[in-house]
């Protein structure tokens, strides 16, 4: 089944009612917008949600390697962001 919603002016959709009900999406509840070839997929975010998308074949030791180079990645920008107000 398809619905239509509209887009805001502050780029805001509504989410029907029947598929937040299904969904159990709630207030203050995220969701993950993902882009396809096929358009735009939405869904509900999870404790784990974002694991594995950026490397779907990755064993669990490459994903642990990805993510701490992730983690390094975002430390460095945090210590250089530090930097720019000292």
């Amino acid at each position: 089944m398809s619905e239509t919603t509209r887009i805001t002016e502050k780029g805001q959709a509504t989410i029907p009612k029947r598929l937040r009900d299904k969904y159990n999406l709630e207030p203050g509840d995220q969701v993950v917008w993902l882009e396809g070839e096929d358009g735009i997929v939405v869904r509900k975010r999870t404790q784990s949600g974002g694991r594995g998308l950026l490397a779907p074949d990755a064993d669990a030791d490459e994903r642990a390697a990805i993510a701490e180079r992730l983690s390094e990645g975002t430390r460095e920008a945090r210590d250089r962001e530090y930097d720019l107000y000292e």
